[in-house]
């Protein structure tokens, strides 16, 4: 067979564990009903190659890698993911999941690919036939660099976790899909994934392929740096952990210089598998050095290379190679970061991170810190029983209760936990964290955010902001929150300063070019509220439109122009598997009703999906839509709720344009008397 673009093998490759086809044929049925529903979507033949081979993998007596390089030249290619799936030690796993990934992501269209609708996907389309374990889902997202996203294809009830069968009743199933639905699904993802590569152009293309500067994105510092992520050249895949973590303490010793301007993680690990220069990628970042190198772990040997380049002028500045016992490996990010501010002519400030002399605690700390990055439930739950395990080896390690700390209280932010509980956890182990080593920027950074929402001293708030801050000058999430702190209390010009200089430490932040959009809207400054909120979603086509589209969908209402502002809530319901049913919906009930009742569907459709699903319900939210719908009460109820419950989103009270009609009502006045917010 051939495929439909030239060049390719196949279109699509189905990849099973041969234990999940035994029995019912689950997987022989599934690809059986996939073609016939292929044949209804597409005009043109499309290729599927589907191995029925009785064993694992081809026979013993193929060369395998010879032909399994010919049929995994696909365009897509679909994993049957179950419990069986994710084995490292499987042949599916190993030379056919990890093998496309790292093929895919050289060939000319990369690993991702723009759709027709402007969304991003991944070449890779999992298909899930069992409710996984965290650790499962962490193993298969530690390869897809993202997200664990595909159709879901598990049949659940109490005690039962199994796949979809055709003559399953989805009233009995707790997923409530119906196995023809889920098999249409799967096509039509097939069919945009297969539109964008048609559109493509033939040379290797990336999601950072974005014109990302504008007139307020500042020019190169002199003394600025980008520490790209360090190449795991290990044949070890699970150390990849060990690559990025070293990557991140450089980034950290270098931030605590106080001249030097560091780009912060989570932009530098955008750039992680790209094939920019460097000196592409110092321009997107307006950095003026750039730090890169490569790290092979065998067993306690330990070897890196690193070298520093001067990237307006394509320079090598320094370059230098360490051949070490793991045991230093303290000693080994002390002589880089040591070397590179001597290469920078800069004074190293004192402070410094007490470190901890158990290799094996240093370990599980760094793959608490890979699983947090990830911001997931799922990611952040297993951060947590990592720091955890750190601590079971060194219950001295101060790194690791700021670790703690900041799981629960992201998780407390993000509603992945009970505020109240979370939030006291995270204040014990900050609190912990500073008992052993009290220079620790982001145990303050946390305990300001505690003191803030959920004891209300915002006078203390302040200064565990400023302390964090004064600790470290280039902690990009300190400048982040404390300007969002600054922007409870309407001091928009420092709010301005602080969430500048967070967007300018991590430009390719979602999270930080969504808050700066945050931070305008509350300052009424509706333009550059929806240039932020779009560019957050740009940045990270799998950042959750919600978080972002309902300030835009503000902005736009704020401004007048309800044409746009429906159309910017249509892409909030698009984006949500449970409500796109609703999109065309909306600007129909707008078309009949007007504006009040199109404000009444969205309120009664934000009620109804919070009944029905286990999210939960953004009080806050509903407070602004009846405000805007004109009923002061039920919008005042709803406040109350939010501030008696510890919503983290009642702090903004004062600044939300929204509330202006209840200003002066007495109930409302009374509710910022008793959060104090006349601070």
């Amino acid at each position: 067979m051939s495929s439909i673009i030239e060049g390719y093998n196949y279109d699509i490759f189905i990849s099973y564990r041969q234990k999940d086809n035994k029995g019912d044929r689950w997987v022989s049925e599934f690809v059986e009903a996939l073609r016939t529903e292929l044949e209804s979507t597409f005009k043109e033949e499309i290729s599927v190659y589907f191995d029925i081979n009785p064993h694992d993998g081809l026979l013993e007596t193929h060369d395998v890698d010879e032909s399994l390089k010919e049929k995994l030249k696909c365009l897509i290619f679909i994993p049957i993911i179950s419990r069986t799936y994710c084995d490292p030690n499987s042949y599916a796993w190993e030379h056919e999941f990890k093998a496309f990934v790292e093929q895919a992501s050289k060939d000319q269209f990369g690993l991702k690919v723009k759709l027709p609708n402007g969304n991003v996907a991944s070449r890779v389309l999992p298909v899930i036939i069992y409710d996984l374990s965290t650790a499962d889902i962490s193993l298969c997202e530690s390869v897809l660099d993202g997200g664990l996203r595909g159709v879901d294809f598990v049949y659940g009830e109490l005690g039962v976790n199994r796949p979809l069968k055709p003559d399953d009743d989805d009233r009995r199933n707790q997923n409530k899909t119906k196995y023809r639905n889920q098999i249409n699904k799967v096509a039509n993802a097939i069919n945009e994934i297969l539109a964008g590569l048609k559109n493509e152009p033939a040379q290797k293309r990336n999601l950072l392929r974005k014109d990302l500067r504008t007139s307020d994105n500042p020019t190169a510092n002199e003394k600025s740096i980008l520490v790209l992520p360090f190449e795991n050249m290990s044949s070890d895949t699970e150390q990849e952990y060990f690559s990025d973590g070293l990557t991140e303490e450089i980034i950290t010793d270098l931030s605590h210089i106080h001249e030097l301007l560091v780009i912060s993680r989570s932009s530098a690990m955008t750039f992680k598998g790209t094939k920019f220069t460097v000196k592409e990628i110092a321009e997107k970042v307006k950095v003026r050095y750039v730090l890169e190198g490569s790290v092979r772990k065998a067993g306690n040997n330990l070897r890196i290379t690193a070298q520093l380049i001067d990237a307006a002028y394509d320079y090598h500045i320094w370059a230098e190679k360490y051949n070490e016992n793991l045991e230093n490996i303290f000693e080994i990010q002390e002589k880089v970061s040591r070397s590179i501010t001597e290469a920078l002519k800069v004074k190293l400030y004192p402070e410094e991170r007490k470190q901890t002399s158990s290799i094996r605690a240093y370990d599980l700390y760094m793959l608490g810190r890979y699983y947090w990055n990830k911001r997931t439930r799922e990611g952040l739950l297993a951060s947590i029983e990592y720091f955890l395990k750190a601590l079971e080896s060194d219950d001295k390690y101060a790194l690791a209760y700021a670790g703690l700390a900041d799981a629960y209280m992201v998780c407390a932010d993000w509603n992945y936990m009970q505020p109240e509980i979370s939030f006291k956890k995270a204040r014990e182990y900050a609190e912990k964290s500073l008992s052993i080593d009290s220079n620790i920027a982001e145990a303050y950074a946390t305990l300001a955010d505690i003191t803030e929402i959920f004891e209300r001293n915002y006078k203390k708030a302040e200064g565990y902001y400023q302390t964090a801050l004064s600790l470290n000058p280039n902690y990009a999430s300190a400048h982040q929150w404390y300007g969002l702190f600054l922007t409870v209390f309407g001091k928009f010009d420092a709010a301005s300063e602080h969430m500048n200089q967070a967007v300018k430490l991590d430009p390719l932040s979602a999270i930080k070019n969504g808050a700066c959009g945050l931070m305008y809207y509350f300052a009424e400054s509706y333009d550059k509220a929806i240039f932020q909120c779009k560019k957050a979603v740009e940045l990270d086509p799998e950042f959750p439109v919600s978080v972002v589209g309902f300030y835009t969908f503000l902005s736009y209402f704020m401004k007048g122009l309800i044409t746009e502002a429906i159309d910017e809530y249509q892409k909030i319901l698009d984006d949500n598997q449970s409500l796109v049913a609703y999109k065309n919906r909306a600007k129909e009930v707008y078309d009949i009703s007007g504006i009040d009742g199109f404000l009444d569907f969205i309120i009664n459709l934000e009620l109804e999906f919070h009944a029905l699903s286990s999210s939960p319900l953004s009080k806050r939210i509903i407070s602004i839509l009846y405000a805007l719908r004109g009923n002061k009460g039920k919008a005042l109820d709803y406040i109350e709720a939010s501030v008696n419950e510890f919503d983290t989103d009642y702090i903004y009270l004062n600044v939300e344009p929204a509330f202006k009609s209840l200003r002066a009502e007495p109930r409302f006045i009374a509710l910022l008397r008793k959060l104090g917010l006349e601070y």
